[in-house]
């Protein structure tokens, strides 16, 4: 039985599973070996068959009152064995990306990089966290990518590693971050505008000891020490990934699973990955596509100033216009 939007939007090849963003999904899958039922509330069902699913997919519908949830109902079908109970074998499954899910990722990447460049050479100095944020959402939004996080910090509040924007004014530096979802998959990018940080370049060497540890048949977890490691050897406090996640694999869920030095999950070929190494006042993060033969960055703009490192091109800051 398949409830979380991840496992449903995966499954139904990439419907919009949701109404409220903070909401469960509207619809739920029993996947039976005689064919799947699909449970829909029923203020639903029309939209989601002409909108959203496949012709297959909507002539297996149960309408589900509304007042019920979905989930449930399908529950009490019984029988059904739950998601959680087989989560790592699900993230295991829609691990290696098929070649169109590839191509809607390259398309998402591509825009959330352009939504962040347009948004940003907007900015100024006096511009407020909230009105990045407005400016960066709308962008996403004009695209069909839905906004999932916005954060913005200006020069006042860099100290804060997941700042929710406020009426501050972004100052000299900034920076932004974006998650943004279309086809049920997600795009996670951070950038930085206006004056360059120390520690730039630093954190990138930190993310090249991520990346260049992410191969097909690594397990998460020593992808995830060898990146920690990184931290040290660049001349950060050896404990510095204590302070903030680090990311770690994407795709249907913002991360897939958040990266630890418990995860045993093995790195699949097409797999797709969003480190976020971070420390006071520096942060990286794009989303990327590991293969057999390296590393694709998805979320790429030609426009957005780069530096090579370690055989990728890297965001720099953006200066004020």
């Amino acid at each position: 039985m398949l409830t979380s939007h991840e496992a449903v939007s995966w499954y139904l090849d990439g419907v919009r599973t949701h109404v409220s963003l903070a909401g469960p999904p509207v619809v739920a899958v029993r996947v039976e070996d005689d064919g799947d039922a699909l449970y829909v509330a029923a203020n639903e069902a029309e939209r989601l068959a002409a909108e959203e699913l496949l012709a297959d997919d909507a002539a297996r519908i149960v309408t589900v009152p509304w007042w019920t949830p979905p989930a449930v109902a399908a529950a009490a079908a019984g029988g059904a064995i739950e998601e959680a109970a087989v989560a790592a074998s699900l993230r295991a499954a829609r691990a290696s990306l098929l070649p169109r899910e590839r191509e809607r990722y390259r398309a998402l990447g591509r825009e959330a990089a352009e939504a962040m460049t347009d948004a940003a050479g907007s900015l100024s100095p006096a511009t407020s966290e909230h009105g990045a944020a407005a400016a960066l959402a709308a962008a996403l939004v004009e695209r069909g990518i839905e906004p999932l996080v916005v954060l913005v910090a200006g020069r006042s509040r860099l100290v804060h590693r997941h700042p929710l924007p406020t009426e501050a004014p972004l100052g000299d530096r900034a920076m932004l971050v974006a998650c943004g979802r279309r086809h049920g998959l997600i795009a996670n990018l951070t950038r930085w505008v206006g004056e360059s940080g120390g520690d730039d370049e630093r954190i990138l060497a930190v993310e090249a000891a991520f990346l260049a540890a992410s191969r097909p048949g690594e397990k998460l977890s020593d992808v995830f020490a060898a990146g920690c490691a990184g931290y040290g050897a660049q001349g950060f406090a050896m404990d510095e990934w204590t302070r903030h996640h680090q990311g770690g694999p994407t795709g249907y869920a913002g991360r897939d699973p958040r990266a630890t030095a418990e995860t045993d999950d093995v790195i699949a070929s097409h797999q797709a990955f969003a480190w976020n190494p971070s420390a006071p006042g520096a942060k990286v993060e794009d989303t990327v596509i590991v293969g057999d033969d390296g590393v694709e960055v998805l979320t790429t703009d030609p426009r957005w100033p780069a530096v090579a490192h370690a055989g990728l091109l890297r965001p720099t800051a953006l200066a004020f216009s």
